[in-house]
């Protein structure tokens, strides 16, 4: 799956504030696929998936479970 990290400045503030990371993602890909394959990759669970289509781009906002901390995902992943 393309998994691609955002880091606009709303995606930085919602790692912080509400443990959410904001992906883009393949428009085809569910909800479910794209919880699976976040949990695999990262080795993280998640709590709920939320997904947005704008345009002909579909974005999926990650919340993770309390116990896993996103900023420490996204500094693994180079975000912060």
């Amino acid at each position: 799956m393309n998994l691609k990290p955002l880091t606009t400045e709303k995606a930085i503030m919602s790692i912080e504030r509400e443990n959410v990371l904001t992906f883009l993602v393949d428009a085809r890909k569910t909800k479910d696929e794209i919880k699976k394959e976040i949990e695999e990759i990262f080795e993280v669970k998640v709590e709920k998936v939320r997904t947005l289509i704008r345009g002909n781009k579909k974005y999926a906002y990650v919340k993770l479970k309390k116990e896993f901390l996103a900023i420490d995902l996204a500094t693994k992943l180079g975000m912060m």
